[in-house]
């Protein structure tokens, strides 16, 4: 059975770069803000799985300070992102990515 340290690094980033395409597939395909905002996470976390594995390789926790970030940026997204499904469900009634534009002061 093999251990995380003897993953090779390209396994792992070949990994990442398909999470991270889902995710690009997801914010240029959909139009619904909830389906948005997991594309977005997913891309976010595919970076994370790439900085935690770049640190892992060269053992430096550089990689785990970098996803800790990524994390923080996480959690301000969905704070965000929360604020403006209530507001788009609120005054238009469903959750357009088009009809964002609309909301204006």
């Amino acid at each position: 059975m093999m251990t995380a340290a003897e993953i090779p690094l390209e396994h792992v980033l070949v990994l990442a770069v398909l999470l991270f395409l889902i995710g690009l597939t997801g914010v240029l395909v959909r139009r619904n803000v909830i389906f948005l905002l997991m594309s977005l996470e997913i891309m976010m976390n595919a970076c994370g799985l790439a900085f935690v594995a770049a640190g892992a390789r060269w053992a430096d926790p550089d990689g785990q300070i970098m996803y800790m970030l990524v994390l923080s940026l996480a959690a301000a997204e969905v704070a965000v992102g929360l604020g403006l499904v209530l507001q788009l469900e609120r005054r238009m009634r469903h959750l357009d990515i088009d009809a964002a534009s609309e909301l204006s002061g």
